[in-house]
C-alpha cells in the first residue's frame, strides 16, 4: 500500500453487516458507513425499528431476527450471502443492559438472557461470517464491548462479565484469524448519552437511594473529560478501524469514553 493511500480513511464500497443496527449505537454506525459510501445490511430483533431505519435511509437493507437465536442468525447470513459474494466488515453490536442490582437479587432468567444476547450472539455471527470475510481483500471484525469490559461495575455484574468476555473473544480470534488477513478488534464505548443510559441511571439511583440528577453527576465525575460520549463518537471509531488507516491494528480493545476512571 502506498503511503498516500494510508492517509485516506476510505470505506467506500465496503460490504458491512451491523447487528442490532436499527437503533442506538448500531443505527449510528450503520448510518455513518452508508454516508461514507459503504453497502450496509443491518439486523435487529425490533421489526418496527428496522422499518423506521429503512424509511429514514433507503441505502440500508435489513433482516429481522433475534441475534441470540442461531436459526435467526442463519437466516440473516443467508440474506447477506444472497446480496454479496463476500463480506468486508462484521460489526457485532448486539447487547442489552441486563439486570441492575445486587448479585443475590438477580433472577436466573435475567442472567441467562444477558449472556445469550451479549455473548452468544457474537460467537454466532463470527462463526457464520468468517467464510464470507475470507472472500474479502480487507476483512475485519469489530465487536462492541464496553468500558465495563475493562473496569468492575458494581450492581451490573452480568453486563460487565459479558463485556469482559467479548474482549477475551477478540484477543483469541485476532491470532486465530490473522493468517487469513482478518483483523479483529473490540470497541469499548463509555457512558453513551441516550434513553438506555438514562434508564440505567434511574435504576441505579433507586438502588443507592439518591436522586436521578445526583446519580447522573456521579457518573460524569468519574469521566476525565466530564462528559458522556455520543453514538456518533463510536461510529467514527468504527469507520477508522475499518479503513486502510487501521490496516495493522488487530487484537486491540480500544475505548472511546472520555477516559472513564471507574464505574
Amino acid at each position: 500500500m502506498k503511503s498516500d493511500e494510508r492517509r485516506v480513511m476510505d470505506v467506500c464500497d465496503l460490504r458491512v453487516l451491523v447487528t442490532a443496527g436499527a437503533s442506538g449505537i448500531g443505527r449510528a454506525i450503520a448510518g455513518a458507513f452508508a454516508e461514507a459510501g459503504s453497502l450496509v445490511h443491518i439486523t435487529d430483533i425490533d421489526e418496527a425499528a428496522i422499518q423506521r431505519a429503512l424509511s429514514e435511509d433507503t441505502r440500508l437493507s435489513a433482516s429481522v431476527g433475534d441475534a441470540s437465536n442461531a436459526a435467526d442468525v442463519d437466516r440473516a447470513i443467508t440474506d447477506v450471502g444472497g446480496k454479496w459474494d463476500g463480506l468486508d466488515v462484521l460489526i457485532s453490536n448486539v447487547g442489552i443492559a441486563g439486570p441492575t442490582g445486587p448479585v443475590a437479587a438477580y433472577a436466573d432468567e435475567d442472567v441467562d438472557r444477558t449472556i445469550d444476547v451479549n455473548l452468544k450472539s457474537h460467537f454466532y455471527f463470527a462463526k457464520r461470517c468468517v467464510p464470507l470475510l475470507k472472500a474479502s481483500p480487507t476483512p475485519s471484525i469489530l465487536a462492541l464491548s464496553s468500558v465495563a469490559g475493562r473496569l468492575g461495575y458494581p450492581y451490573r455484574a452480568p453486563y460487565a462479565a459479558t463485556k469482559w468476555a467479548i474482549v477475551g473473544m477478540v484477543k483469541s480470534l485476532a491470532p486465530e484469524l490473522g493468517p487469513d488477513g482478518i483483523r479483529v478488534n473490540a470497541i469499548l464505548p463509555g457512558v453513551v448519552s441516550g434513553p438506555r443510559m438514562e434508564d440505567v441511571i434511574a435504576e441505579r439511583a433507586i438502588i443507592l437511594g439518591i436522586g436521578i440528577e445526583q446519580m447522573r453527576q456521579a457518573y460524569l465525575e468519574r469521566i476525565s473529560l466530564r462528559r458522556m460520549v455520543d453514538a456518533e463518537d463510536v461510529a467514527n471509531l468504527a469507520l477508522f478501524l475499518s479503513s486502510p488507516l487501521a490496516r495493522n491494528i488487530s487484537g486491540q480493545a480500544i475505548s472511546v469514553d472520555g477516559n472513564v476512571e471507574y464505574l
